[in-house]
């Protein structure tokens, strides 16, 4: 029974038992990885809430010299029907090229000016068309020249008619070459 007595302390109640080593090094590694992820955490929500402040001093201060966007015009369609059918420029043999031509303006009094200018517009841009060579139309840089050419043409006739600017683009919806 020594070992029994061994265990009990002066008061007769059971002495505690030393803490082992293994126990303290987990709470410590516990404890560690509970700082780590409180810190993890706190820096996430920091990066996520706060936004970056320019050097003014000032949140929003970065767009304070962007102008204001003003909310641009449904755009408008004019088709200049029919399609344009034209010859075109080659020695070697007949060649003739059919295209489609829409004009684009956000400006809706435009549409008005196009339909009653589009005799002039179409006459223009036959004649146009007409000088264009098979070779140049044949790769997407030639289309896209030409594009901007025809564009160029509406918006001189359509200044000089109108005095007014506002035609935005041109689209092909149809480009036939043969």
């Amino acid at each position: 029974m020594a070992s029994a007595a061994d265990s009990m302390d002066d008061d007769g109640a059971p002495a505690a038992k030393p803490v082992a080593k293994k126990s303290r090094g987990m709470l410590w590694v516990v404890l560690f990885a509970v700082l780590l992820s409180v810190a993890g955490a706190g820096g996430v929500s920091w990066f996520v809430l706060h936004k970056a402040v320019p050097e003014s001093g000032e949140p929003g201060a970065e767009h304070a010299d962007a102008k204001p966007e003003v909310p641009k015009s449904p755009a408008n369609y004019f088709a200049l029907d029919p399609s344009f059918v034209v010859n075109l420029e080659d020695a070697r043999s007949q060649r003739f090229l059919q295209v489609q031509v829409q004009v684009m303006t956000r400006d809706a009094d435009l549409i008005k000016d196009l339909e009653h200018h589009a005799p002039r517009l179409r006459s223009a841009l036959l004649l146009l068309l007409g000088q264009q060579r098979a070779a140049d139309l044949a790769t997407r840089e030639g289309k896209e020249k030409l594009q901007a050419d025809v564009l160029a043409e509406v918006q001189r006739i359509i200044l000089e008619e109108t005095g007014k600017t506002g035609i935005d683009a041109v689209y092909f919806t149809s480009f036939v070459m043969q």
